[in-house]
């Protein structure tokens, strides 16, 4: 099933319920069929053909009961496991309908269209362009689209596959249907039907408040949810977005130039709406839908937020060789994400922008993240704290800090080169208690010490309730020293000074 927030497709897929018509029927009959499943030590039908169930066999219905009513069935143990593959690769196969799908294990999915359903030209022509793909792919389906998942769910299971219920009129569609369209619980489901309810409508029609005591507040919040009066939330296996754009093409296409042309059309295509509507996305990614049903996706990110077309096919434009084609690529989408309002691009250097941000250091920024990695590149921003590993915190590149923090201390420089995890350091020669190293062996080579400031003591900070262990053998002795070659080394000794046991000296960091 597929659906969303303000108008969604539900689509039912797959042969595991009896209610889902079969696309094609062929001109011979086909024996009654039927998966079987292990059920608390008993043998049951997990799911029936259309001929299995014409002839009164059902899901959950135990398999020796199935075989005497039934002898001509035919049984095939259920594989869930594989079933749950399928579907995942049905919800990655649905990426080109829409970036936000959701499984409905375990035999549905859901698609939030708002959005998008006007790239197909309305939402009729979306569901007809969907039902012609799942009939190509030989798989039975149901489709309907409605404003709330519930409704969608509903109308696709119990309702007339197909129907679209216009905006807020989702209520009228519900009326008709049995109550276990709502997806109630068993025990409500069976209560209700023992007081004799056969519609939505008649629920509907009873007081809230009794309804909630007779039949529970589940009961309530499915109806709710159904109707648009409270939200339901979807896993959605990609983020979901209304700012994506799509071109499809008359035949596939494979060759890089052409891969490139289409990346800068369709940027070029959502970009332009983000113009009209004053926004910006940080986060864009593409998809290449080929015509086997795979869709390769890049993604790319910004410092800023952007909407510059030819800036964003430049920085797919080194990942495009990692795409592969198969055999053609029939259409491609792409979507923004995390878009926000951004301001008119400014053309003098007096109005507020400074133009290099825009036009020189941005680009730059953007090229090494894409390059990179998003952890790679960064600025360092000064946190309180005089140990040094906690000195140092990491910020966007280009993010403006939400408050003042004070600057480092000046008194007490510290290395551009701060290593993550300080190096121990070996054949350290030093006078005791208090004096620097004369001599010391980092990396397999000796460092002969020529000039050398220090110590600057360094605890734990004590105060703070997450330290466990404020002893002694934390305290550092930090001092800067220069090498016979000019090298410039932060190195200190772990722990006060014990006569008997060896000192452990450790180098944190390098001066340039």
């Amino acid at each position: 099933m597929s659906a969303k927030p303000t108008k969604g497709a539900p689509t039912k897929a797959g042969p595991q319920t009896a209610d889902a018509p079969q696309p094609d029927a062929p001109a011979t009959p086909r024996p009654p069929f039927a998966l079987i499943e292990t059920v608390k030590q008993a043998r049951r039908l997990a799911a029936v053909s259309h001929e299995a169930a014409a002839l009164g066999l059902y899901a959950g219905q135990k398999a020796t009961d199935a075989a005497a009513l039934v002898p001509e069935l035919q049984v095939v143990d259920a594989e869930p496991e594989a079933d749950a593959e399928a579907l995942k690769a049905l919800v990655d196969w649905c990426v080109r309908f829409s970036p936000a799908v959701a499984a409905d294990a375990p035999d549905g999915l859901f698609l939030d269209i708002s959005g998008v359903s006007h790239l197909w030209g309305g939402e009729a022509g979306m569901l007809a362009d969907f039902r012609a793909r799942l009939r190509d792919n030989g798989l039975a389906f149901r489709l309907a689209i409605a404003d709330t998942p519930g409704a969608a769910w509903a109308l696709a299971h119990y309702g007339q596959d197909g129907v679209i219920a216009p905006p807020n009129g989702q209520g009228e569609f519900l009326k008709p249907l049995p109550p276990q369209a709502l997806r109630l619980g068993a025990e409500a489901a069976a209560q209700i039907q023992r007081l004799g309810l056969r519609r939505v409508g008649q629920l509907m029609e009873i007081a809230r408040a009794p309804l909630g005591r007779r039949f529970g507040q589940a009961t309530l919040t499915r109806l709710d949810q159904a109707l648009g009066r409270s939200a339901e939330a979807l896993a959605f296996r990609r983020p979901a977005t209304p700012w994506t754009a799509r071109l499809a093409f008359f035949e596939p296409i494979s060759a890089p130039e052409d891969m490139e042309r289409v990346t800068q059309d369709v940027a070029a295509k959502l970009c332009a709406r983000l113009e009209r509507e004053g926004r910006g996305g940080r986060r864009f990614e593409i998809a290449f839908h080929r015509v086997d049903g795979r869709s390769p996706s890049l993604a790319i990110g910004l410092s800023l937020a952007g909407r510059d077309a030819r800036r964003i096919a430049r920085l797919f434009q080194p990942k495009l060789e990692t795409v592969d084609p198969g055999f053609g690529i029939e259409s491609v989408t792409i979507c923004a994400y995390a878009v926000e309002a951004v301001s008119g691009r400014q053309e003098r250097l007096d109005a507020g922008q400074d133009p290099a941000v825009e036009d020189g250091l941005a680009p730059l920024v953007d090229r090494l993240v894409n390059r990179l990695g998003p952890t790679r590149v960064f600025r360092a921003r000064p946190r309180e704290s005089h140990v040094p590993e906690l000195a140092v915190g990491r910020d966007l590149p280009l993010e403006k800090p939400a408050q003042e923090v004070q600057p480092w201390d000046r008194e007490t420089p510290r290395p551009v080169r701060l290593f993550r995890q300080p190096e121990p350091l070996e054949a350290v020669i030093a006078l005791t208690p208090d004096d620097p190293p004369n001599q010391f062996r980092w990396r397999g080579r000796v460092h002969r010490v020529r000039r050398a400031e220090g110590p600057e003591r360094i605890a734990q900070e004590w105060w703070k309730q997450d330290i466990a262990d404020v002893s002694v053998r934390h305290v550092r002795d930090y001092y800067r020293v220069e090498d016979a070659d000019g090298g410039r080394f932060w190195l200190f000794r772990s722990g006060l000074y014990q006569g008997g046991e060896p000192a452990k000296w450790w180098l944190h960091g390098l001066f340039p």
